[in-house]
């Protein structure tokens, strides 16, 4: 099989066809003698948006391949084999492991432990996702909180009602990210996930996916029960021996995995009291921004490539002159703002995309980066900071998602009530000031005018600012060994909960890694 890197194509015409062509002048042979190719790597360069290119890295299948590669001198044609995940395992282990949590850390933990022959018990607060968006769209109508299955708790996890973004700067190592990316295809996502530079399949797609992945653990002897919260922690000589669910049902365990999300703050208590070691570690916070998408694409590709290449994304950063970083988080193009509360009396919020991104609004998060230094080094005093932010959100919007324009959020006043569309949940005017402390307005403040020069009418006066972006990631880290075990024997933390990864799919990945291990390792 060859390899060939750098193939560019003008956005307009791009094509299958034309990239074959392409193939076949760089290897210097007609295209009939293209056997096959798959692509490996789609990327854009925009650097001008006046010519706009695909950039595409291609596998390459033809009949006299020695021949042609002895007739190269590029250096971006080369003899490569498309890597595959090859993890087997034949241990069985004597007793059943316990996943918490079923977001994608978790459910690519069972996947893993499922297919070599140790269907895990996986335990999930919140309900099955065809229940938890019947109750997630009454919280968003209704306003009827159910505190264990929302936007944050329930099956598939947070990343459910998100974009769907899949983008990470994790290394592919060992092909564990083919592997989660294969998997989604295999239960329906789009095959472009396999090569786009910014895959993403949105939460629509993600929650078909989400089930029939469940379905095939099942079918391999995977169990879940829903509904079903982790309340305490049997533990003796440093080794787990239990659990207790719902407060009322023990559930004995030597193999216990924790994929509870950024979001567990109960957990985080528990964990803490039973002296599982952990640390605060940094994250950040802000507001979220709303744009008409149109006004994005504009100032990014222009009119030009709008057909092909709307609706865009972006990403900003800035470092103040306090030396704190502000950047866009989970930019979500042709989405919307939605609550996306766990707790009574807070209010936090997030950016949900469908798979075909056609809301007409862009959104993303402006955050602003906070350290230890900004709440103290107990372990869980990061995670009362953000309770605070959420708090005051609440307080503020009464219940509802508090919006400002920017100028009146420069200005410190609440702005009057002009309608705004793209937002998931009841929204009101406050004033947005009230929810941080000083350095953290200041900061926003002083980034959106470099944000503006960068995106043209990004800092417009009448921009829509949302707050509380509390839950950015964790803001604890729960620690453990080379083989990813805690300090108490049989406790694996892993994903984006345990502050080892950032989305969906370096927490699959993470799970993978730790399922991995458990098997090599047990004795």
């Amino acid at each position: 099989m060859i390899r060939i890197r750098q193939i560019k194509i003008e956005a307009l015409t791009n094509s299958k066809e034309k990239l074959k062509e392409k193939i076949a002048k760089k290897l210097k042979i007609t295209p009939n003698e293209i056997k096959s190719f798959s692509i490996e790597r789609e990327s854009i360069d925009a650097r001008n948006k006046e010519n706009i290119f695909y950039v595409y890295e291609v596998y390459v299948v033809v009949s006299n391949e020695e021949k042609i590669l002895k007739n190269q001198n590029d250096l971006d044609i080369f003899k490569a084999l498309k890597e595959k995940y090859t993890f087997k395992s034949t241990k069985k282990l004597k007793d059943q492991p316990i996943i918490v949590g079923c977001g994608p850390s978790g459910l690519f933990a069972a996947l893993i432990l499922a297919e070599n022959g140790n269907p895990p018990l996986i335990i999930e607060r919140g309900d099955k996702i065809e229940e938890r968006i019947k109750k997630v769209t009454t919280f968003w109508e209704e306003g009827k909180l159910d505190e264990n299955s929302n936007v944050q708790f329930g099956e598939g996890g947070a990343g459910t009602f998100s974009d769907g973004k899949l983008n990470t700067l994790i290394k592919n190592k060992d092909n564990r990210m083919t592997k989660v990316f294969e998997t989604f295809v295999r239960f329906g996502a789009p095959k472009e996930i396999l090569y786009s530079y910014k895959p993403h399949i949105g939460t629509d797609v993600l929650r078909t996916v989400m089930i029939k992945m469940r379905e095939y653990i099942k079918s391999l002897g995977g169990i879940f029960l829903y509904n079903t919260c982790l309340t305490d922690l049997c533990i003796e000589n440093q080794t787990i021996k239990g659990i207790l669910v719902n407060h009322k049902e023990f559930m004995p365990c030597k193999h216990l995995i924790l994929a509870i999300g950024h979001s567990a703050r109960d957990t985080f208590k528990l964990l803490y009291n039973k002296k599982v070691d952990m640390t605060a570690k940094d994250f950040a916070v802000g507001i979220r921004v709303m744009h008409s998408q149109d006004k994005i694409d504009a100032s990014l590709i222009g009119k030009k490539y709008k057909t092909v290449l709307s609706p865009t994304t972006y990403k900003l950063t800035h470092t103040c002159q306090n030396k704190r970083g502000v950047y866009s988080f989970c930019m979500c193009p042709g989405g919307y703002v939605v609550n996306a509360s766990s707790s009574k009396e807070h209010l936090a919020i997030n950016g949900m995309s469908n798979y075909k991104r056609d809301s007409g609004f862009a959104n993303s998060a402006i955050v602003v980066t906070i350290n230890i230094n900004d709440f103290g080094p107990h372990p869980l005093e990061g995670m009362t900071f953000q309770n605070e932010l959420e708090k005051k959100a609440y307080q503020i919007g009464k219940g509802c998602i508090p919006c400002q324009t920017l100028k009146d959020f420069k200005e410190n006043k609440v702005t009057e009530k002009p309608k705004i569309n793209g937002i998931k949940g009841d929204y009101t005017f406050a004033n947005l000031n009230a929810i941080f402390p000083e350095y953290i307005n200041e900061s926003l403040k002083e980034a959106f005018p470099f944000f503006g020069k960068k995106i043209k009418n990004f800092d417009d006066n009448n921009t829509i600012l949302c707050g509380v972006e509390s839950r950015t990631s964790s803001p604890i880290r729960i620690l453990r060994s080379t083989k990813y075990e805690s300090n108490i024997k049989g406790l694996f933390p892993i994903g984006e909960g345990a502050g080892y990864a950032g989305g969906i799919t370096s927490s699959a990945m993470d799970g993978i890694k730790v399922a991995e291990s458990l098997l090599e390792n047990e004795n």
